[in-house]
């Protein structure tokens, strides 16, 4: 299986779908949230959104369905180009998905060696091996630090800029190799994961892509519409609850002349709903998934 979407009723449930709407499925993928918004519309229109050239098999055979395989920071751009603004819900899944972890040439896990890529969009030109053996160890650290949330940032980037000097690092083992020694003893996967995150965040401009996707989702929407994501890290979570909660990503709240708070947005959920105990023994990759929901008023 490409992939297995998490919170897949939740998720759907919480579009509060109507039969002839017109939706977004931001996070495309392996098609599992898109199938199953398909089956319930009747006379609505679906426009999915993935960069990854391998999703492009998944697209199914639907005349209600239409890919584009761009960035869903370009959302607004697209669904002007298809008349479709505005839109009845948009969901976006911001996790990597099962393919891409499980393909070693890609480099988003740590367990196989593979090249050190970590492209979403393997048509960009900056790759994690791009990025550890040409930053300097200022811009090193800070991105392990803020991307990563990595306790010995500093400690970490002065490792990976020793261990470029003599030969290059060019594969998942290369970077592992070059961290040895300034992973916690007993926490060396959980170490690792925040580098492979911080790496993957900076080579695919993750956080800027979701500021422009989440502005964009309030100006396409419909009063009553709904925007549902699913987040898989506190950076992540973080900008979609402020975005929900204030109508910006600082999260600072606006008053308007009376007082009374201004936001764009009526929060469905306060808390984040994650997987129940059922979903995590069938999909242990759903154990960190965060899902808020918000209505546009």
């Amino acid at each position: 299986m490409y992939h297995k979407p998490v919170l897949l009723n939740e998720s759907i449930a919480g579009l509060a779908l109507q039969p002839d709407g017109i939706y977004v499925d931001a996070t495309f993928g392996g098609g599992g949230h898109s199938l199953e918004i398909l089956s319930r519309l009747q006379g609505g229109k679906l426009i999915g959104f993935d960069q990854d050239d391998d999703s492009l098999p998944n697209i199914p055979k639907d005349e209600r369905f239409c890919l584009v395989n761009r960035n869903f920071r370009y959302l607004i751009h697209y669904l002007r180009y298809f008349d479709a603004i505005p839109v009845d819900g948009i969901l976006a899944d911001l996790g990597v998905s099962s393919h891409q972890i499980d393909s070693a040439e890609r480099g988003f896990s740590t367990r196989f060696d593979g090249d050190l890529d970590l492209r979403m969009n393997r048509n960009k030109e900056l790759t994690a091996k791009t990025v550890v053996n040409t930053y300097t160890e200022a811009k090193l650290r800070d991105i392990l630090h803020y991307f990563g949330e990595i306790d010995n940032a500093r400690k970490s980037a002065s490792a990976l800029v020793s261990a470029r000097s003599p030969k290059a690092i060019n594969t998942t083992s290369d970077l592992k190799s070059a961290l040895q020694h300034c992973m916690p003893r007993g926490k060396e996967n959980q170490f690792l994961a925040q580098v492979f995150q911080a790496l993957r965040i900076e080579v695919n401009q993750e956080l800027e892509s979701l500021r422009e996707f989440l502005e964009q989702s309030e100006k396409v929407l419909k009063p009553g519409g709904r925007l549902v994501v699913i987040s898989y890290h506190s950076l992540e979570d973080r900008l979609v609850k402020n975005f929900m909660r204030s109508g910006n990503m600082e999260g600072k709240a606006e008053k308007d002349f009376y007082g009374n708070l201004r936001t764009p947005f009526l929060q469905i959920s306060r808390k984040p709903m994650v997987a129940g105990e059922a979903e995590l023994q069938e999909n242990p990759r759903s154990r960190s998934a965060k899902m808020r929901i918000a209505e546009k008023l």
